[in-house]
């Protein structure tokens, strides 16, 4: 399959008009950071399912020096968000909808503010406004509502609608939008016009910042205008391991890109080499289980890390878990699910060679369902990633980051080659992402191809009783029988792209300056570039 290829630079994105706001930056002559931003910015905006600006983000960057940097713009539990709150209402679990979901403070601003920073250290000269001038329009002229959306089947949908402003800003007399409707967000509009007017600290520290202190007081929410206040994005020296012919990056926990390395590393030690064997499928599988044991005992907040990560990260480690599979047997899998989350990830990459790997999120769709009325944010739900178990690494307390699904691949092949990729996609994105990795780089297919192709993913669906090999129909039945036979069980999608495989994207800048770029048949955009 042909891949589209462009001169210089290229923005991928899995909506049109974020690939749009992304390209106009390029073309004014803004770095890859400053077309991130436009593009995180839009697709915001247009997006509103998979993300928005009141939750969180994970950023991998490859300046043109050669050092990759990693911003974690990511939330912390509120100043009342404690066990002791939730167990004297009478509850098990943190709530999955509605205010007592609310319960982190929005990082992805944050991240933008971060990014800026990084970007006028990279020669970048483009304002705010310009950034933002996509998003704002898009939100107070209104935009098309996507495919994905419309077709979106929703989780807990009953909690969700019932939600206070939540109706009102994001469905069509009450029901899901169609696609191709128009709409619009005339407050979210107004806030990120006050924020390219009056800077991005704003929304933690200024009016845009006490607007939604008190909504969220009155929603009855754990957040206070003090943890606004505190909150402050983090860079963090990436994760890194060597697959092959290339170092392969990830951000720190609370992200789970450590897993992805991880599964990378497992396989490669596997000796596999045609890509949709069965060897592939059932080797990819046992490395996710590895990697998974690993990562639920070792992904808390960066601060809390139980262990020097980097010994798990090396060439000795992955042949250690390597030996451990049964290349015949598929293994148990006994431990428990990780929530399903939904979320974009964009990439750009410019003619000086920049790169950009970011992915953005609310968790669920639509996360919390809070919307804050006074400044249109919609707030993210991404405390479930919180225990109330005192004993849980990852247990419920004031200040504390929740484990993230989150993760912003990025990797520099030897021969100059620099690819940015990534996927939504929940607990099972490293899978995804790795994959659609292998595919382009070890297996040979094209940019396109490989994200083209049919996926599959081992874990558990929502409320599901168990772990299965999870497919869509595009596999050859004599590759499903062989996993069977192996002792996997399967189950087929009857969708030849279903969402619930992820909506990825990949761009590679090669040595003599071209970028080959694409981004998922299973979503609404595409590449754009020059």
């Amino acid at each position: 399959m042909e891949t589209p290829v462009f001169n210089a630079a290229a923005v991928a994105a899995p909506h049109a008009a974020a690939c749009e706001a992304g390209l106009a930056i390029l073309r004014e002559g803004g770095n890859a950071l400053e077309a991130t931003i436009a593009v995180a910015a839009t697709i915001a905006v247009v997006y509103p399912h998979m993300n928005g600006i009141g939750g969180d983000s994970f950023w991998v960057i490859r300046e043109p020096s050669g050092k990759v940097r990693s911003i974690e713009a990511c939330g912390f539990a509120g100043e009342h968000a404690t066990i002791e709150r939730y167990r004297s209402m009478e509850l098990d679990a943190i709530p999955l909808r509605g205010p007592q979901a609310t319960l982190t403070v929005p990082g992805a601003i944050g991240g933008w503010q971060m990014a800026m920073e990084m970007a006028k250290a990279n020669s970048g000269r483009l304002p705010l406004d310009m950034l933002l001038h996509h998003a704002v329009t898009a939100a107070r002229e209104g935009s098309a509502v996507g495919k994905s959306e419309a077709r979106y089947i929703i989780k807990d949908d009953q909690a969700l609608f019932g939600l206070p402003f939540f109706k009102e800003a994001y469905f069509s007399e009450g029901k899901q939008p169609a696609a191709g409707s128009l709409r619009r967000f005339p407050a979210l509009a107004a806030t990120l016009q006050h924020l390219a007017e009056a800077g991005l600290d704003d929304f933690y520290r200024g009016d845009v910042g006490r607007e939604m202190a008190a909504d969220l007081e009155k929603a009855g929410t754990p957040i206070t205008r003090a943890d606004l206040t505190k909150y402050r994005a983090a860079e963090r020296q990436p994760l890194s391991a060597r697959v092959g012919d290339c170092m392969v990056y990830m951000p720190q926990p609370p992200s789970q890109g450590i897993a992805a390395l991880m599964m990378l590393g497992i396989f490669d030690q596997l000796g596999v080499t045609r890509g949709d064997s069965v060897d592939h499928l059932h080797g990819m599988i046992e490395s996710v289980k590895r990697a998974n044991s690993l990562r639920n005992r070792l992904v808390t907040e960066f601060d809390r890390i139980p262990e020097d990560l980097a010994p798990y990260l090396t060439e000795t480690r992955f042949a250690r878990e390597a030996l451990q599979i049964d290349r015949e047997r598929a293994a148990p899998w006994p431990l428990p699910r990780m929530e399903d989350g939904d979320t974009i990830w964009c990439g750009v990459i410019d003619g000086n060679g920049m790169a950009v790997s970011l992915i953005q999120s609310l968790f669920w769709e639509y996360g919390s369902g809070v919307v804050l009325p006074r400044t249109g944010v919609l707030m993210q739900n991404r405390g479930l990633g919180l225990s109330l178990d005192p004993a849980s690494i990852n247990a419920l307390k004031q200040g504390r980051r929740p484990f993230h699904t989150l993760h912003a691949p990025l990797a520099v092949f030897d021969d100059g080659r620099t690819m940015s990729y990534g996927s939504m996609g929940g607990e099972v994105q490293p899978q995804i992402t790795s994959n659609n990795f292998l595919r382009y780089a070890r297996f040979g297919q094209s940019v396109t191809a490989a994200l083209d192709a049919p996926r599959f993913t081992f874990g558990k669906a929502w409320n599901a009783s168990r772990a299965t090999v999870k497919m869509e129909n595009r596999f050859d039945p004599a590759l499903v029988a062989a996993l069977q036979k192996r002792g996997h069980e399967v189950e087929i999608n009857p969708n030849p792209y279903a969402d619930s495989f992820g909506h990825a994207g990949m761009l590679v800048k090669h040595a003599d300056g071209r970028v080959l770029a694409d981004h998922d048949p299973r979503a609404d955009g595409g590449a754009m570039g020059i």
